[in-house]
C-alpha cells in the first residue's frame, strides 16, 4: 500500500472524511488517503495500516491508527470484520458482502455475493433489531 498521486489522494481523501463529518486532522489525512487515496477497496487491519503509514514516511503511532480507525467506523467510512477475538480488519467497502479468510496468509478478501445464499435468519430477540450479518468463509489450502 503505497501513497497514490498527491492531489488525487487529497481530494478524494477529504470528501470521505467530510462524508463521515470527520474534521481532517493531518492524522486522519494521511491514513485515509493510505486507505482510500487510490480509489481502491482494501481490507487492512490496524497493524498492516500502521506499517504502510511507516513506509509512506507518516508519524504515527499505533494507538493512533486504532483510535482514527475507529473514528472511521463510527462514522460509517469503514466496516470492521471480525474473524475471531484476536483479528479485525476494516473494509473500505461499505455493502453487504461476503469474506474469504486465507488461514495460510491471514488476509481477507472480497468472496462473490452472488453465489451467496441466506435463506433465513432467526428472529432478533425483543427490542432489537439486525442490523447487519457478516459472512467469512475460512479457506486453507488442501
Amino acid at each position: 500500500m503505497s501513497l497514490p498521486d498527491p492531489l488525487q489522494a487529497e481530494t478524494r481523501t477529504s470528501a470521505w472524511l467530510q462524508r463521515g463529518g470527520l474534521r481532517p486532522t493531518r492524522q486522519r489525512l494521511a491514513l485515509a488517503a493510505l486507505l482510500v487515496g487510490d480509489g481502491q477497496d482494501r481490507h487492512v487491519t490496524a497493524e498492516g495500516l500502521y506499517a504502510a503509514a511507516a513506509d509512506a514516511g507518516e508519524k504515527v503511532s499505533l494507538a493512533t491508527v486504532y483510535n482514527t480507525l475507529r473514528a472511521f467506523c463510527e462514522a460509517g467510512l469503514v466496516n470492521e470484520v471480525v474473524v475471531d477475538g484476536s483479528r479485525s480488519y476494516f473494509d473500505t467497502r461499505l455493502d453487504d458482502h461476503p469474506h474469504f479468510y486465507w488461514e495460510d496468509s491471514a488476509s481477507l478478501t472480497d468472496a462473490p455475493a452472488s453465489e451467496l445464499r441466506i435463506a433465513t435468519l432467526p428472529e432478533a430477540p425483543p427490542g432489537t433489531e439486525i442490523a447487519r450479518v457478516d459472512v467469512v468463509i475460512r479457506l486453507r489450502r488442501a
